[in-house]
């Protein structure tokens, strides 16, 4: 005892003065979960948001029922049925007809069809031309940068509505119509997004690394910077397809967009407006599914960014 009492004093580590460790001790040091991919990290984090992932189960639905419904129904949108005008929903018609006695139920999600293709392929067109302009701007930067930039912020501070108005002169209106005035000034949110992203990218090591072996400056742009500025690209393009289709909805409601006998959801809520007192289901049912799937694109786009930022990881 004394021996050990002087070696302790004297700083000698011995065998006896380590006490070995049991199993389960042992593990507890041990990574428990498994590494994970950034986007298998933004999967995991989605599904934990249930209000976003609402919103998708929302719009799947949406999506399957505008497709689903028009062709399963035995009614036509276009077909009038004048001894039968205005009738409430019962178990022939779902969701009524209208002034013309056509079925409200197939024009509906007719109109869901209008609206859902308008808002993705503005959406898509709004990516592709952002995204690319936005790149550009970004990387080059300079005299380049300014000249782009200054031409992207004089079309931005031209009235939307007469863009629209000055087309309608030239053209007549219709889906195409809508599509092209959307897309003339609907790209500019997300070229300036892009060109955030690029300005803070462009100096990292592994784009510097592509350009010191010669990479050119679109390799550079659309192979390793693009990519990794898809979070806040994807979030602005789900957020950019509400937009979209509230704006075609919009146009249509002031006789700008489609014209009868398509179904819309905009000329439907317009033509409900006028019988709201004596007939409000022309008016409920292509509203209420507007501002649901309005919202559900909100949420998700939300939950989206959530999910991509990484400042909310715990």
């Amino acid at each position: 005892m004394a021996e050990k009492m002087m070696q302790e004093s004297a700083g000698v580590v011995t065998p006896d003065m380590f006490e070995k460790l049991k199993r389960d001790e042992k593990d507890a040091d041990q990574i428990g979960r498994a590494s994970l991919t950034a986007w298998q990290d933004i999967r995991i984090r989605m599904m934990e948001n249930k209000l976003a992932m609402f919103g998708f189960w929302i719009i799947v639905l949406m999506i399957l029922l505008a497709l689903l419904v028009p062709w399963l129904s035995p009614n036509n949108h276009y077909t009038n049925d004048l001894s039968n005008t205005n009738a409430s929903p019962d178990g022939k018609h779902w969701f009524g007809t209208d002034d013309l006695g056509r079925d409200m139920l197939v024009r509906t999600w007719m109109g869901a069809r209008i609206s859902l293709f308008v808002g993705v392929i503005a959406a898509l067109i709004d990516l592709v031309i952002g995204v690319v302009y936005g790149g550009i701007m970004g990387y080059f930067g300079g005299k380049v940068d300014e000249v782009m930039n200054r031409f992207s912020e004089i079309l931005y501070s031209i009235p939307y509505l007469l863009v629209v108005i000055l087309l309608l002169v030239v053209m007549e209106p219709s889906l195409f119509t809508i599509i092209v005035a959307m897309s003339i000034t609907g790209w500019i949110n997300m070229a300036w997004i892009v060109r955030g992203q690029i300005m803070q990218l462009k100096n990292q090591e592994y784009a510097l690394a592509s350009k010191s072996l010669g990479a050119g400056a679109f390799r550079i742009i659309f192979r390793h910077l693009i990519p990794n500025a898809m979070g806040p690209i994807l979030v602005t393009l789900t957020l950019t397809v509400p937009s979209a289709i509230f704006t075609e909805a919009f146009l249509s409601f002031l006789g700008l967009g489609v014209q009868s006998p398509v179904a819309s959801w905009g000329t439907m809520i317009n033509d409900g407006v006028k019988a709201m007192s004596l007939y409000p289901w022309r008016l409920l049912f292509p509203a209420a599914l507007l501002s649901l799937t309005i919202f559900a694109f909100n949420v998700f786009g939300d939950g989206l960014r959530d999910a991509f930022d990484p400042k909310l990881k715990k």
